[in-house]
């Protein structure tokens, strides 16, 4: 089984299209894996990709860990198989030297205590390499994202982080967020912003002098009124 190489980009686009049609294609992890290289698992889930690079969760054994792709590879036809009898072969292999040493005869009564042992001792090695693998990859915080808009005459600021929004759309005043754009030193931000500020300055102007006509039409009315009583 060559688990050499990590899985190609389209390997990756395979993946989740199997994932997509109720599939869970089957993975063997590379040498960059450590401890489990060689061992095969099954794809049941494809993170964000943007938010870290270990987004292949992977279940193996009774655990489901996120791996990069560098991590793991397609495994090949009947690998599952294969891996599958390696267990069984272990302790056989393990049992053989045991009555090939007939020499030490003090040894002899303590043969079946070891073959018993064996299960005991291959189950508590197994769980410390899958958590040294997952306390040395542990995932980043989500991407944390502030907004600055501008619609319909209002200026609002929003935050997200990840696909949690911290602070939905509130007004702010357009002093404040000329104040925030001014932390960009971005030219063409400053100007579109001041183009922005310059049009509604103008228009309120307008809008008084409208205002101060027609108070001051109401005011001529109400004199000549006063004027006639």
């Amino acid at each position: 089984m060559d688990a050499g190489q990590g899985l190609s980009t389209d390997e990756v686009r395979s993946i989740r299209e199997a994932l997509a049609a109720g599939r869970k294609p089957r993975v063997v992890f590379t040498a960059s894996a450590g401890q489990i290289a060689g061992q095969v698992g099954q794809v049941v889930e494809l993170t964000d990709p943007d938010v870290s690079d270990e987004f292949v969760v992977v279940r193996f054994g009774r655990d489901e860990l996120p791996f990069s792709p560098a991590d793991l590879a397609v495994a090949p036809k009947g690998a599952g198989r294969r891996v599958a009898a390696e267990p069984k072969a272990e302790p056989e292999s393990e049992a053989t030297p045991v009555p090939a040493a007939p020499e030490f005869v003090l040894d002899t009564p303590r043969v079946p205590a070891p073959r018993q042992e064996e299960p005991k001792v291959e189950q508590a090695e197994k769980p410390p390499a899958r958590r040294a693998v997952k306390a040395a990859k542990p995932k980043g915080p989500a991407g944390l994202t502030v907004t600055l808009a501008y619609a319909d005459g209002e200026w609002t600021v929003a935050a997200q982080q990840g696909s949690k929004a911290l602070a939905k759309p509130y007004v702010v005043k357009p002093a404040e967020a000329l104040k925030m754009v001014a932390l960009v030193d971005v030219p063409g931000v400053q100007e579109a912003v001041e183009q922005i500020l310059g049009a509604e300055r103008a228009e309120a102007e307008q809008q008084a002098e409208k205002l101060r006509a027609e108070l001051a039409e109401i005011e001529a009315r109400l004199a000549e009124l006063r004027e006639a009583s």
